[in-house]
Parts: C-alpha cells; sequence; structure tokens
C-alpha cells in the first residue's frame, strides 16, 4: 500500500467519522425521546443547537434559531395533535427574532400543555420560545438570557443612551438612523413579550417582564438563573438532571 492510498483512506475516514458519530448520538437521542414520551405522556420536540448536530469533515459549524427551526418545530406541534401535551427541550444560544417569535406563538396557541426544559441554557430567542410555555423546566446551573435587540454589533437600548447623553447636533445621521430602529426594535419585541406572558401574569406583570428583559438592564449574554426566573414572575420550577 503507497502512501497517496493510506492518505485516500485517512481523509475517507475523518470525513465519515462525523457522519458515524452523528448516526449513533442519533440513536440515542430518539431511544431517550420515546422513553420520555412513554413516561410523560407527550410529545417531545427537540430545538437544539450543539457543535456535535452539525459538523462538516469534523469542523463545528455555528447554528442559531433560524426559519428552518420555525418550520420543523411548528409542523411538529400541529403534527402533535392541539390537544397532546408537549415536552419541548431548548438548548440554544438564541437567534433571529422572527422564527423564535412564530415559535413562541405556535407554542401559546397549542392547547395542551407545554413544558419547556431548559438543560443548560436557552439565551435570546431561546428565551422569547421559553416565555409561551405554560411551566419551565431548569436544571440548577441552567440560565435563560434577556431579549434586548441586537442591531448590528450593538445593543439597541445602548444606541438609545447616546441620545440621551449627546446634543442632536452632535450626533451623526447614521446613529440617528439606527437609533430609529432601536426604538421601534425594543417597542415590538416589549409588545411581543406582553402577548406571551399577560394572560397569565397580568398587564403589570407582563410590562415588568417586558422592560427587565428589553430596556438593556443586563449585557446580552448576562446569564438569568432559575431564581432570578422565578423573581421576575416566570412560570419556572428546577429539575434536578435524570
Amino acid at each position: 500500500m503507497g502512501i497517496f492510498d493510506l492518505l485516500w483512506i485517512l481523509l475517507l475516514i475523518s470525513t465519515l467519522q462525523p457522519v458515524l458519530r452523528q448516526r449513533l448520538v442519533d440513536a440515542s437521542r430518539r431511544r431517550m425521546i420515546a422513553e420520555i414520551e412513554q413516561r410523560r405522556g407527550s410529545r417531545v420536540i427537540l430545538l437544539v443547537h450543539r457543535q456535535e448536530t452539525m459538523s462538516v469533515l469534523g469542523f463545528p459549524v455555528m447554528r442559531f434559531i433560524d426559519v428552518n427551526d420555525a418550520e420543523a418545530l411548528i409542523r411538529a406541534i400541529d403534527l402533535a395533535g392541539p390537544d397532546v401535551p408537549l415536552d419541548v427541550v431548548l438548548h440554544t444560544p438564541g437567534g433571529l427574532a422572527l422564527p423564535s417569535l412564530q415559535i413562541a406563538r405556535a407554542i401559546r396557541r397549542h392547547r395542551g400543555k407545554v413544558t419547556v426544559h431548559v438543560p443548560h441554557y436557552a439565551m435570546s430567542g431561546g428565551t422569547l420560545i421559553a416565555l409561551a410555555a405554560d411551566e419551565i423546566l431548569m436544571s440548577p446551573h441552567a440560565v435563560l438570557g434577556p431579549l434586548d435587540p441586537q442591531l448590528g454589533r450593538y445593543p439597541a437600548p445602548s444606541i438609545l443612551r447616546v441620545l440621551e447623553q449627546k446634543p442632536l447636533a452632535d450626533i451623526d445621521d447614521e446613529t440617528l438612523v439606527l437609533a430609529d430602529l432601536a426604538r421601534k426594535a425594543i417597542d415590538q419585541l416589549d409588545r411581543a413579550i406582553r402577548e406571551l406572558v399577560g394572560e397569565r401574569v397580568g398587564p403589570d406583570g407582563a410590562a415588568r417582564i417586558a422592560a427587565e428583559l428589553t430596556r438593556g438592564a443586563r449585557t446580552h449574554d448576562n446569564p438569568i438563573t432559575c431564581d432570578e426566573a422565578r423573581a421576575l414572575g416566570l412560570p419556572v420550577s428546577e429539575a434536578l438532571p435524570a
């Protein structure tokens, strides 16, 4: 066997290894899902963004909530039937606002009980989805995250603070345009949060939750713990890992 044959075999193995590993993970996950569904009498739906699930030649690919996730999850919710309880597992750094809100609204309108499980983290758009659930189960060290809109590299609340700290004549046109977009983005997300939680916590509670999550009280990656989420009025319970 020549050196080029050996290199070809090594390349083939390195190419197939992520695929084979993924198939083993998928098989194990399907068995676990079936066990949970049988035990809880529910339909389990996963929104999991991990490097092991998306790799090309062993190189990780960044994943976040996008329109494909929205299409897949909404279809899964519809196929489950309107009265079937749902167990939605969220493990995500977040993503685009539009698909996150589409998923959240589909969960909110589902007649059966919806329980969101957060084993590690559900940041940003993941938190928006969690807000729509009837119950949120978090492991002891799991976290949610703020929902302040991001405009490119900058959080919307920080852009608006420029208007508070500088005279209008000293602010360039681009920043003024960004500030206009920032105000609209915050207001839109504020209304969405009130829509998702208002029936459960009332108008005042919904306004408080929306303000805490969207107005820049935290940096976008600052975690919200189980206790902090409960203090906000979210239906959070701590679940020990199985």
